[in-house]
């Protein structure tokens, strides 16, 4: 089936002007001033563009989508992501990954959850391991588990500067980067070191230790939280200066945000007025994850849950209340983490590449319809396909 958009607004996520874009299965077909079709006469889905914006689907590079939690006892064990918690938040690929819990929540599960996601409708791909190290692969080894497995990509969350970690040493840390990396250059693939990045003093050290000690690529680190309290995201600038990317995550709670964490929208401006380039910063949700907080003896003291519908929230307020171009503010969540992941048909609008796209209210920068893989998956704002479980 084709898919016709008239007459809207391309933001790809540069600014292409008023364009007619032409689905063709999965896949954009044609970006052209002017489109004609004969509807009578071919099997073609026309949308209206009118007052509206195309942008690229978007990209949550750090999902928990068989849930995540647990800090609280096994009743704070959180629950998995549906379909249209995804969609009806404009997101058309996620990136699945394990946390605290790497032992009741297994990457068997996450692997079939990703495949499932993919049989409803988005693209899903995940990374191997959890918080804790050893790293629990799939095959028994780092390397094979990113060569054998398409949908692996990298490895992670592992945890440092955390209470909760397994507390890797300098050597441990240098070893599993080396094989994803290793890996990574066999198949192509990112070949990506998530990295969780608590709240103790010891920040990012680790990873300036390895910059200054290894000849291992800064990209293949993805460091997430930044923006978790004011000195942390200090030393996320400080770390784009020597070349890393550093991630800001979206889900948060009002406590959190009284002790002293970075709002995302609000941390984009700030790096930016810092000299940070736009193609250095990533925003992700962390959905379904606990948001968990302790005491002063560091004792659970309750939890929240992360939601994806807070990844484009934030986008928009980055706009709307931070002044930041959409062009520059849609890149955290479209063509640089495609880059960064090495998702070379995701995160732009261009001929060729997946037919992943959201349509926005040009005044308000709603979200109108959601296309994933060619196919209309939410449309005025109402979800017309829901996963096999939803109601």
């Amino acid at each position: 089936m084709l898919t016709l958009i008239k007459n809207t607004e391309v933001y790809a996520p540069h600014y292409l002007g008023r364009k007619d874009v032409l689905l063709a299965a999965n896949k954009i077909g044609y970006i052209k001033d002017t489109i004609n079709l004969d509807s009578s006469s071919i099997d073609v889905k026309i949308i209206d563009g009118t007052g509206k914006l195309l942008v690229p689907g978007f990209i949550d590079a750090h999902v928990h989508l068989i849930g995540g939690g647990g800090e609280g006892g096994f009743k704070t064990r959180t629950p998995e992501l549906n379909l249209t918690d995804a969609t009806t938040a404009g997101i058309t690929t996620v990136v699945g990954v394990l946390g605290t819990d790497g032992t009741t929540r297994r990457i068997e599960s996450l692997l079939a959850k990703a495949h499932a996601l993919d049989e409803e409708g988005i693209t899903a791909y995940i990374h191997s391991g959890s918080y804790q190290i050893p790293v629990k692969t799939l095959t028994g080894k780092i390397e094979e588990d990113l060569i054998f497995i398409e949908k692996i990509l990298g490895v992670g969350e592992i945890a440092i500067s955390d209470h909760r970690s397994s507390e890797p040493a300098f050597e441990e840390l240098v070893k599993i980067a080396a094989a994803a990396r290793n890996g990574g250059l066999i198949t192509g693939k990112a070949g990506l070191l998530e990295i969780h990045v608590g709240d103790s003093d010891r920040k990012l050290d680790l990873l300036f230790e390895i910059a200054e000690k290894t000849d291992i690529p800064m990209h293949h680190f993805h460091p997430t939280h930044i923006n978790r309290n004011a000195e942390l995201f200090e030393e996320g600038i400080r770390y784009t200066e020597i070349g890393g990317y550093v991630d800001l995550t979206t889900s948060t709670i009002p406590h959190f945000l009284e002790e002293g964490e970075v709002k995302c929208s609000k941390g984009l401006r700030l790096m930016l007025e810092r000299g940070v380039s736009i193609n250095q910063i990533t925003f992700s949700s962390d959905g379904q994850a606990s948001l968990p907080y302790f005491n002063e003896d560091g004792d659970f003291a309750g939890l929240q849950v992360g939601r994806v519908s807070s990844l484009y929230k934030e986008v928009r307020s980055s706009v709307l209340d931070e002044g930041i171009p959409l062009e520059s503010a849609l890149q955290v969540i479209t063509s640089n983490p495609a880059r960064i992941l090495k998702l070379k048909n995701k995160g732009e609008i261009k001929e060729e590449k997946d037919a992943d796209l959201v349509v926005l209210d040009k005044e308000k920068l709603t979200i109108d319809t959601v296309i994933a893989k060619g196919k209309v998956m939410v449309e005025g704002g109402v979800p017309i396909i829901k996963g096999t479980f939803e109601n």
